[in-house]
Formats: structure tokens, C-alpha cells, sequence
């Protein structure tokens, strides 16, 4: 499969996420499924093992708490990542955050509200109806500390040295160049800065039908790399004081992937 054929898929998935309107109990959101989902029932990334898909409940189960959801706009809330960056990132007044991935803005609004008047957010994005959507969000709430650009991951659109936190969500997997991705969030961070990233590893090999799924890519698990691979990549970066905040294993409709799909959240500092 061409990596030209996998960015395609992903962008027309995440753009049919990114247009669909807000959670409504009465409508609920259905999106395809590859039969994984997380042995604490959660959707992780873009899919659920029932038909219906509920965004809020889908960030409860990767660690978001009610009082979180309830402190940002429902139109950020889409329910695609693996776990709570920004819950363990210790964020400060005045710091400078980038999320990489940004999605529909749901962590750049949490980290908004830690870092304060004083502090900025800046999200980035390749998918423009993401950034489009988060951007009109930001308008209507009006939110004076974020901002939202687009971008991919493997070229940060941003000066090095510029930010104190990096924050990332269930995206690094999606990309084909992940050592160059680790290498611009070292070059973007200052001295002393920090990252803290969910995403989706894997422990052993996966199937080579799912590694060639377009599909599986777009649902966050054909392109997560081996979780010691994962560890290599960050640490050839520059990156030191290494630490795997928290690691839970997904499980999956298909018995050869069983325990093989772990959701991770990493810190380290450069």
C-alpha cells in the first residue's frame, strides 16, 4: 500500500469526522469500525465496537473526567484520542503549548484554561476542516489564548526553541515518518521544555493484512509502531528523562491482535 493512498484515507476520514455536527444525545454519531476497541470499552481513535458512537463517553473511558468535558465546548469533543495528555501534563501560568494533532481543539481548550491569560495554546493540524472547525469554536467562545494553524507534524509550523510544552493525542501513529515528527518537537521546544503524548504502540508484530489496511491506519492501530521502537525514536531525538506515565492494553474482535494494541502516554524533556 502507497503511503500516497494512506494520507488519503486519513484525510477523508478525519474530514467526515471534522464536518459532522455536534454530539447530540438524541443524534448520535456512527462511524465504521475495525472491531478494536479497549479492554475498558473505550473507542479509541476513530471507532467503536457498538454502533453507536458517543464522543463523551468515549473520553471518559481514555481518562477525561466530567468536570473536564463539561469545562469546554461540546464542539471540541470528538472523542477520537487514547488517553488525558493534558491531565498529566502539570501545566503552569505562562507557559507557551503546542498540540500536535490538534483535532477539533479538545486539549488546547483543557491546557487553555491551566495556563491562563499569560500563557498561549497553539494547535496544529493537516486536516483544514479540523482546524476550520476549531477555529470557529474558538470564535464562538471566545477564547483569547489559543490559536489553531494548519500544519503537519513531520514539519511543525513554528520557530525552534519556541515552546515550553508539547502535547500530543492519538496522532503520532498516523504518521509515515515518525523519528522526523520526534525530531521537530525536540527542535520546537525550549531548553528544558517537555512533551507529553498519548498514542497507540504495539507489543510484538501486527498482522501484515492489518499493517495494509487503509482503514486500519485511519483507526490508529496499522500504523502503531512497536512500543521499544516507539521508546528508540524518542530517544535518538534528543530526548532524556524517558517515562511511561501510564499503559493499558486494548483488546480486539480479532484473536491475532489480542493484547498486541496498547494505549500509552509518554513524557520526556529535552
Amino acid at each position: 500500500m502507497k503511503s500516497k493512498e494512506i494520507k488519503e484515507v486519513i484525510k477523508q476520514v478525519y474530514t467526515v469526522i471534522a464536518e459532522s455536527p455536534p454530539y447530540d444525545s438524541e443524534i448520535q454519531i456512527s462511524h465504521e469500525c475495525d472491531g478494536t476497541c479497549a479492554d475498558n470499552n473505550s473507542n479509541g481513535c476513530t471507532c467503536e465496537s457498538e454502533e453507536n458512537f458517543d464522543p463523551l463517553l468515549a473520553s471518559k473511558d481514555v481518562g477525561y473526567s466530567e468536570e473536564e468535558l463539561e469545562s469546554i465546548p461540546i464542539e471540541s469533543i470528538l472523542g477520537l484520542g487514547c488517553g488525558n495528555p493534558v491531565g498529566l501534563s502539570y501545566l503552569q501560568i505562562g507557559e507557551t503549548v503546542v498540540d500536535v494533532g490538534c483535532g477539533a481543539g479538545i486539549d488546547v481548550f483543557l491546557a487553555s484554561k491551566k495556563v491562563g491569560s499569560k500563557g498561549k495554546v497553539i494547535g496544529i493540524d493537516s486536516n483544514e476542516s479540523m482546524i476550520s472547525r476549531a477555529q470557529e469554536t474558538s470564535k464562538k467562545y471566545k477564547y483569547k489564548n489559543v490559536e489553531f494553524k494548519i500544519g503537519e507534524m513531520e514539519n511543525i509550523p513554528l520557530l525552534d526553541s519556541s515552546v515550553d510544552v508539547v502535547i500530543s493525542n492519538c496522532v503520532i501513529n498516523l504518521s509515515l515518518d515518525k523519528p522526523q515528527v520526534f525530531k521537530e518537537i525536540y527542535r520546537v521546544l525550549k531548553s528544558n521544555g517537555k512533551f507529553i503524548i498519548s498514542d497507540m504502540v504495539t507489543v510484538g508484530s501486527l498482522p501484515e493484512e492489518v499493517r495494509e489496511n487503509a482503514e486500519a491506519w485511519a483507526s490508529c492501530i496499522a500504523g502503531a509502531e512497536e512500543k521499544e521502537k516507539y521508546l528508540d525514536h524518542i530517544e535518538a531525538a534528543g530526548f532524556k528523562e524517558i517515562n511511561i506515565l501510564t499503559d493499558y492494553a486494548y483488546t480486539s474482535d480479532y484473536e491475532e491482535m489480542n493484547e498486541k494494541i496498547h494505549s500509552i502516554t509518554i513524557s520526556a524533556s529535552k
